[in-house]
Order: structure tokens, then sequence, then C-alpha cells
């Protein structure tokens, strides 16, 4: 009898997943996703000025790369249409279940029943999930947050109806999106607030257009785009995975170039001490732009480092007692990184659900799988290395290396596969030792850190990861006769 799988979540992560299946041969797959389109993450944000922070040759699929980006650096929309256009080439979409939200995936008698929030139902041998990691918004806990009455939306919900120009705007956060946001406004509003609770380091990496030149070359030599796609890969293999895990040379490097930006590109003395943050660079995910600061010295911008006190109907009121009297309200506050499947319900064998499994801390064994939830697969799951990675190349290997074990089950060597609680514990015990040597370490709050205080990253080189995803180790896993 044939296998049925499930793949949850038709963004980056599962369209790769359901490609794979496909040129395996195997068609009986549903993608069922929340939404109603696929892109994930490049669909649900369309916030001005947003871009990749990964170069435009790195974030592609490998089997399919393309040579026509408009910039070093793709604009979201360009990569929201790259993933639909390769959804379109690969037959994807008649495999998508749209508007169809898994609300729980139950182990029963050696399957997956799965039900939705329509209560539609579906039961399967197989479940990867590619849920993604950003995209639950998190709202920042600030008193009067409903008083305001002008519009009001997170960053990941850019209200787009609602008008901007001439208008006084504030920002709360300053992570990536608010440091590309900033200046694609400042020359639209009438004053733009910035409100800091932590100052970045930034990158002063440029981002040009591509000539026609350079699009043509790049799409009739697929020798030149495939050196674009190595030289970028290597480069944040060589200086970020590097840096990040303990290389004092790379780490200084990257602090350097930060801080030489901020010198030469902010003039006024007081506003660069603002702009200084108090942490390791690369302590929290490295920001890159040339924009943001000369936005930020607009005579219309300003930067509020004052705490923030509440929210009032006309503005935010911040701890010295000034109103910063506001038309319209931007919240870039991030996501929850750590949800991952949830709120979805997961229950395994013997009734475990995997809230129980995770109440601790979000486990995984090498990022893909958790014991006791057998032929249950993950992508980009717990301490996977995203950081300033492309999380293609990762889902690459993640989806490469569950394949394998799959294969298992289809070659009738074993009903079922799940990592065992042993090997599951002492990878994660090496984990966390490999974790005292980092930067996200070092003592700054990001979203990188759960809520123990431990990154959900990975600790090791780049170049380990690639090595540990070519094969599983069989003895690590539980193989169901």
């Amino acid at each position: 009898m044939s296998k049925r799988f499930a793949i949850i979540g038709a963004g980056m992560s599962g369209i790769l997943a359901a490609i794979k299946l496909k040129q395996r041969g195997i068609e009986d797959f549903t993608i069922y996703e929340k939404a109603g389109r696929l892109g994930g993450t490049w669909r649900d944000n369309t916030y001005p000025g947003l871009s990749c922070d990964v170069p435009s040759h790195v974030y592609a699929y490998s089997f399919e790369l393309k040579g026509d980006w408009t910039r070093r650096f793709s604009p979201g929309a360009e990569i929201q249409r790259y993933f639909e256009g390769v959804a379109e080439k690969y037959g994807i979409e008649r495999h998508i279940r749209y508007n169809s939200e898994i609300t729980r995936a139950e182990h029963v008698d050696g399957r997956w029943r799965l039900k939705t929030s329509s209560r539609a139902t579906d039961t399967v041998d197989f479940v990867i999930a590619a849920t993604g990691v950003l995209h639950h918004p998190v709202m920042p806990d600030i008193p009067g947050l409903g008083d305001f009455k002008g519009p009001k939306f997170h960053s990941a919900r850019w209200g787009h109806a609602v008008p901007i120009h001439g208008k006084r705007v504030g920002i709360i956060g300053t992570g990536s999106t608010a440091i590309q946001i900033v200046p694609a406004l400042a020359d639209r509003v009438a004053r733009l607030s910035l409100f800091q609770r932590t100052a970045q380091w930034v990158l002063p990496l440029a981002n040009p257009f591509y000539s026609a030149e350079e699009k043509a070359m790049f799409r009739e030599s697929p020798e030149r785009l495939q050196q674009s796609y190595d030289f970028w890969s290597q480069r944040f293999v060589d200086t970020f995975a590097r840096a990040v895990i303990g290389n004092q040379d790379e780490l200084q490097k990257i602090e350097d170039a930060c801080r030489l930006n901020l010198e030469e590109n902010v003039h006024d003395s007081e506003l660069r001490r603002r702009l200084t943050p108090n942490y390791r660079a690369a302590c929290k995910r490295l920001i890159m732009s040339d924009e943001f600061y000369p936005a930020m010295q607009k005579p219309n911008v300003e930067l509020v480092t004052e705490g923030i006190d509440r929210i009032e109907a006309t503005g935010v009121r911040t701890r010295d007692g000034v109103l910063h009297v506001l038309d319209v309200l931007v919240l870039a506050t991030g996501f929850d990184g750590h949800a991952f499947l949830r709120p979805m319900e997961v229950v395994g064998e013997g009734g475990r659900t995997l809230s129980e499994a995770w109440a601790e801390a979000n486990e995984a064994y090498r990022s893909v799988a958790v014991p006791g939830f057998p032929n249950f697969f993950m992508l980009v799951g717990p301490n996977s290395p995203i950081g300033n990675f492309s999380v293609i190349m990762i889902s690459e290997l993640q989806i490469d290396y569950i394949l394998q074990l799959v294969d298992l089950v289809l070659e009738g060597k074993c009903r079922a596969v799940a990592p065992s609680a042993d090997a599951t514990r002492r990878f994660n015990d090496a984990l966390h030792e490999a974790m005292k040597g980092t930067v996200w370490m070092s003592g700054c709050r990001s979203w990188y850190l759960d809520r123990n205080g431990n990154p959900a990253l990975w600790p090791w080189s780049f170049d380990r990861f690639r090595a540990e995803m070519k094969k599983p180790d069989l003895a690590d896993f539980d193989l169901a006769a």
C-alpha cells in the first residue's frame, strides 16, 4: 500500500518538501496552508522597504537559481513572485488546500489523524511540518495599547489602506523590520518617531540594482550564476557563521565594520551615542543597511530612547512625561520565534502531547524530529542554524536528511521511525554545552533566546551542520518493525 504524506505550511520549506516528494515520484500528498495564498513570511510581510538580508543569488533553491533578480538583496514582493513561479513550474499548487489550518495531529494506530480549523479530517502516514519560525506577530505589552484612536497595526499586517503621506508616524521597535521601514517612510511623512529600546549594530551593506547587462550575464551563463551562489554562500559561512560561534577575529572584524559605519555616517555625537549598542556585535541578528543612518538624521525624524510609560489616545507618552503626538502607530515588535508548531496540538505515542514534551524547552533531535512522535518531521525546527543564513539552504539539507529516514519505511525496512530519547538527550546536552562559547550568550536580549535564556540556534560550524545532515546515524533512531 502506498504511503500518504501531509505537509503543513505552503511557505518556502513546504514548497521545497513538495518538490522533493514529486522528484521521488510521490504524488499522494496534501499541503495544508492556513492562509489563502502560498508564500509564508513573504506573503504576510508587505511593509514599505521590505527586502531580504541574504543576497539574492543565495536566497533561492539550489536547483532553481534565478539570474534576473533586480537587486543584490531582493525586495519582498519579488521573492514572493519567485516562490509563486516555482510552485507553478513544479505543479505544486494543485496539492495545496488553502484556508486550512491544522489544529490537531494525533498519532492513532500507526498513522497520523489530522483535523483542520474547518473540522475537515485526513489520515496520513507521514507529516512534514514546514510551519516556519517567524509567523506569529508579537504585540508589545504596553499599558494603554488599545487606547490609541488612530490607525494602529503590526508591521506584518501592514495597513496599506491607511494614508501615510504627511502624517505623524510612530514606530515601536528597532529590529530588522523597523530599520527597513524608517528609510522607506522618512520622505513620505511629516514626522517619524522611532521608539528605541535597544540600539542595533548595523553593517553598511549597499543594495545596488543589477544592471541589464549583469542580469543577462547571469541568465545566459548558469556557470556564472552558480559561482555567485557559491561565493555568497561561502562568504556567510566564513564570516558570520564563524564569528557567532566564537571566532574572535571574525567577530572583531564585524564589530569594527559596524563601529566605523556609525562613526563615519552619524555626524551628531549625541545621536551617535544613542545609536551605539552596549553588547557584542552579532549577539542579536545583524542588521544590514546603508540607508538607516542617513534617514535617522533627516530633520523630520527623531530617535526616542526614553522608555515608554503608556500609550494614550493621541500618541505615546514616555517616562519623562513627554507625549509624542501621532496619527499612525506601527508596531515593529517582531515575532514569537519559539512557537514553532503551536498553537497546533500534536499528540504522539501514548497520548503524550508535544506541549508536554516541550514543557521545559523546545528540544528536538538535530532540529528535525522528536522522540515519541514517529514519522513526524520538522523543517527549520528548534536549533536550526538560522541567524544570518539563507533558510533555504538549511531546509534543503534538512529535507534530504528527512527523506532518507522516510525511505526506510517506503522500502519496508521498518514501519515507523523516530529518534530515541537517549540520542536526543545526548544531542541537546552537547548543544547546550557548546552554546556557552557563542556570542548569543554574551549578555544581550534577543528573540533568539527562549524563556530559559537558551538560544534556539546552532552552536557549531556550518560545515558540521552540513556533515551531520548528509546521512542519519540509524543507531540514534527507534525503528518500529
